[in-house]
């Protein structure tokens, strides 16, 4: 693995420089003579739209047993993330990770921008374990958004595209969310091309007396949701996100809000 370290101005981060191979802690305790390859349980690279505030930016979820090591390669070959755990902390090792970039609006960054600094292929996520075994996973990248969820309802109110410019529903309880099914791909942004739905995600969130947040998760044939009566007594304006999943793994959300009667 004689890769350059030298990092491009669209990486994501870079926690660790001036490795020109893979180090010899790494692999110091691994079998040179073990040639399969062994990923991570979870290794996941994918985009992410909000569609209603306009910005994209590429998440990262690495899961596995306890690992010293990892870096994640574009399909080029370059090196734009290095991790190395030191110390301590090297000797308990990292298990979950999860990141997601910044992401600055579309005034700031175009998608075309976007996408050229994030090419299409195969991307590698690579590790070492605590003894010294190497992980690695290699994950396809397309630009193949989903469309955003439309249609958002509130019992049976059209919810505001733009919550500034309203009008706002008032609803009672119980609040009933609702949306258009997910057919195609974004009409916009990035590539045209099939898709298919494997779940939602309905983020509903409260801001005031005191910040409180609920997450659902629901298969691809669920296009509605009660939100627990509970939840709702909690607050008087809401704030909601439907979120779409591909199975490539890319996501797009549309927002929306409704006050409570």
């Amino acid at each position: 693995m004689n890769k350059s370290t030298r990092v491009p101005l669209f990486a994501l981060a870079t926690l660790l420089v001036g490795v020109c191979t893979v180090p010899a802690w790494a692999d110091d305790d691994s079998d040179d003579d073990n040639d399969i390859e062994i990923p991570f349980e979870v290794g996941k690279l994918f985009f992410q739209l909000n569609d209603t505030d306009g910005d994209l930016g590429i998440h990262m979820k690495v899961d596995g047993e306890p690992w010293k090591y990892l870096s994640v390669e574009d399909p080029n070959g370059r090196r734009m993330l290095n991790i190395r755990v030191r110390g301590r902390l090297r000797r308990q090792g990292l298990t979950e990770l999860a990141f997601e970039s910044a992401e600055p609006t579309f005034d700031e960054l175009t998608p075309d921008e976007f996408f050229e600094r994030f090419p299409e292929g195969i991307y590698e996520i690579e590790g070492y374990t605590l003894d010294g075994e190497e992980r690695e996973n290699e994950v396809e990248i397309t630009h193949v958004l989903p469309a955003p969820p439309g249609d958002l309802m509130v019992s049976g109110l059209a919810a505001p595209e733009d919550c500034d410019e309203g009008p706002v529903p008032a609803v009672g309880n119980p609040v009933i969310l609702s949306w258009g099914a997910v057919i195609g791909s974004h009409p916009e942004i990035g590539k045209a091309g099939a898709i298919e739905v494997t779940r939602y995600e309905v983020a509903v969130e409260i801001e005031e007396p005191d910040f409180l947040k609920l997450e659902v998760d629901l298969p691809p044939h669920v296009t509605m949701l009660e939100i627990p009566a509970g939840f709702i007594d909690e607050g008087d304006e809401f704030k909601f996100q439907v979120l779409v999943t591909d199975i490539g793994g890319n996501e797009t959300s549309s927002e929306s809000c409704f006050e409570l009667l």
